[in-house]
């Protein structure tokens, strides 16, 4: 064999060999590719007063796991999955009370909770969910978790993965570095505290029709929150609560825009359109709103009616108060009110609560008018005030939690009864606001806002002050009213939020240690193999025979 033949075999050998090594590289790869990637919200971190609340970590890198687990099982490293629809939540009470240690969570949602379901196409247990969801959600925001915690909404990736793992588990081989399975990953920087989180109050004015002699006229103030609080930051969307209040809100400022836009019809009130944040909050935001105000326009408010939770498919609804029901203007919005209600086939009721100016605890936004001496009164579904952080927009406060009649029917309770105090129809049987009239409600309208507010999550501190919602409802307002303001106010420092809200959880499905070693000899056989053959081919088979054998050489001391 000529050099020139010899070094030709060479070259295509150590081709051939590099194209073997990349196979084999690829395949290796290949092996560690993720099975799939799904989007997933993290629970929310907070502090309230200095005390940590919610997950503390967002990175995650664990095998999967599913219930039932065995007694004792270590499950530091595992991320246990659990579908809400089968949800045993008196288990994960005893993993979260009892300080069990586990790598994460991962809460699998029913894809069906968030959308608007029409007809008889409802499952029969969506109304079991949302209220499992209820209290998943406040057993969740109540807990310092020590582990990251996410949601996920149920899929065909999600649900192939979820009986993988539980057929392992079954199997008495639970995924792990030694049997293989999922591994769950997700590679994001650790939350950092927002910075000076805002909120911000939008208000839209229709002044009233001044009478010779008059130097200012009496206002009528309404008022909604629309911004929410849940325990996925990322998925609070809050239909209801209160998404229903900011829907009534807009439309009737929308009605009453066509009634003051005459002289003929434009009455002889102020009417004061709030749009206000920081509703979860204690209603934080309405209140540095009202304090805001100049004395004269203060004053001048005869009462404000505040709208929250006004969604439900209840026929009865509650007028909450903070002054008696004998007082004047409570009585006169109180009456006029059950008069519109009855024609609609509503019954409203009414609760008398005293504030304590000492007790930080705001339950309704009304009782921030009332701290500032304002009459001031709630309409809501809602019996008894929710507890802090209660009834704020969460998981299962979604699209098809709204009953659009319901919505429609609490618009017209309210513009009708505004109509008949300011134009003096009380006690007339006087429909102003009639369907299929130039004034009636817009369907269509109140839909698609309802729709934005719907898939639109609203936590104040994760809303910029320009964030493309507020700019929505400053614009929606500025097509309806006059002298538009937008306030931006630095939350109260009692809560501290913290980002990092969605991510991207890679899943992978690991191989064994037994698979590692198997591949490994497979791969260190081949090499030697190749280079045994290269040898052969090159020098031949004495010189691979003499290079086996040849002792290694030893360096000897210089004389």
């Amino acid at each position: 064999m000529t050099g020139r033949q010899r070094g030709g075999g060479e070259v295509v050998c150590s081709i051939y060999s590099v194209l073997a090594l990349v196979l084999i590289l690829v395949a290796c790869v290949e092996l560690g590719d993720a099975a799939t990637a799904v989007d997933v919200y993290r629970l929310i971190q907070y502090d309230l007063a200095g005390a940590p609340y919610g997950s503390r970590f967002s990175g995650l890198n664990h095998h999967a796991g599913s219930e039932p687990f065995a007694p004792g099982a270590d499950l530091s490293r595992t991320v246990v999955i659990l579908p809400v629809r089968e949800l045993n939540l008196t288990l994960l009470q005893e993993y979260i009370t009892g300080g069990r240690a586990i790598g994460g969570l991962l809460l699998l949602l029913p894809q069906d909770i968030g959308n608007k379901i029409v007809g008889g196409n409802k499952n029969k247990d969506i109304g079991l969910v949302r209220s499992i969801l209820s209290e998943l959600e406040q057993l969740l925001i109540h807990a310092n978790l020590p582990y990251p915690v996410y949601f996920a909404f149920e899929n065909d990736k999600t649900n192939a993965v979820l009986a993988d793992v539980r057929r392992g588990d079954a199997a008495g081989q639970p995924a792990s570095a030694a049997t293989g399975g999922y591994k769950l990953v997700v590679s994001t920087a650790e939350p950092k505290k927002v910075s000076s989180p805002t909120i911000t109050n939008i208000q839209g004015w229709l002044p009233g029709l001044k009478g010779e002699g008059t130097t200012q006229l009496p206002t009528i103030a309404v008022v909604a929150s629309y911004d929410t609080f849940g325990a996925a930051p990322a998925l609070s969307v809050g239909s209801d609560s209160n998404g229903s209040g900011a829907v009534v809100l807009l439309e009737i400022a929308r009605l009453f825009s066509r009634l003051y836009s005459s002289p003929k019809t434009r009455g002889r009130y102020n009417l004061l359109f709030g749009l206000t944040s920081g509703g979860p909050y204690n209603y934080n935001g309405t209140m540095k709103w009202l304090r805001s105000f100049d004395q004269r326009l203060r004053e001048s408010i005869e009462y404000a009616i505040c709208l929250h939770s006004i969604g439900s498919s209840s026929n009865e609804l509650w007028l909450h108060v903070s002054k008696p029901p004998e007082n004047a203007y409570i009585k006169q919005v109180y009456e006029s009110l059950s008069d519109v209600a009855k024609d609609l086939g509503v019954t409203v009721g009414i609760k008398h609560k005293k504030i304590n100016i000492s007790n930080p605890r705001v339950a309704w936004e009304h009782e921030q008018f009332s701290r500032v001496r304002v009459t001031a009164a709630t309409l809501s579904e809602l019996s008894v005030a929710p507890e802090l952080l209660e009834s704020t927009g969460g998981l299962h406060d979604t699209r098809d939690a709204v009953d659009e009649a319901a919505i429609h029917r609490s618009i017209k309770l309210v513009a009708e009864s505004l109509a008949r105090h300011i134009y003096g129809y009380e006690g007339k049987n006087i429909n102003i606001f009639a369907d299929n009239s130039s004034l009636g409600i817009n369907p269509s309208y109140v839909n698609s806002w309802l729709d934005l507010l719907s898939r639109t999550p609203r936590v104040a501190a994760f809303l910029s002050k320009n964030d493309p919602i507020i700019s929505a409802l400053k614009k929606e307002l500025s097509d309806h009213t006059d002298e538009v303001h937008v306030q931006h106010e630095i939350m109260d420092g009692m809560f501290s939020f913290y980002d990092s809200t969605r991510a991207t959880m890679n899943i992978y499905q690991v191989a064994s240690v037994t698979f590692d070693l198997l591949l490994l000899v497979a791969v260190g056989s081949y090499l030697i193999f190749l280079f045994s053959f290269l040898v052969i081919i090159t020098r031949g088979l004495d010189d691979l025979i003499h290079m086996l054998r040849r002792p290694p050489q030893r360096k000897t001391k210089a004389a």
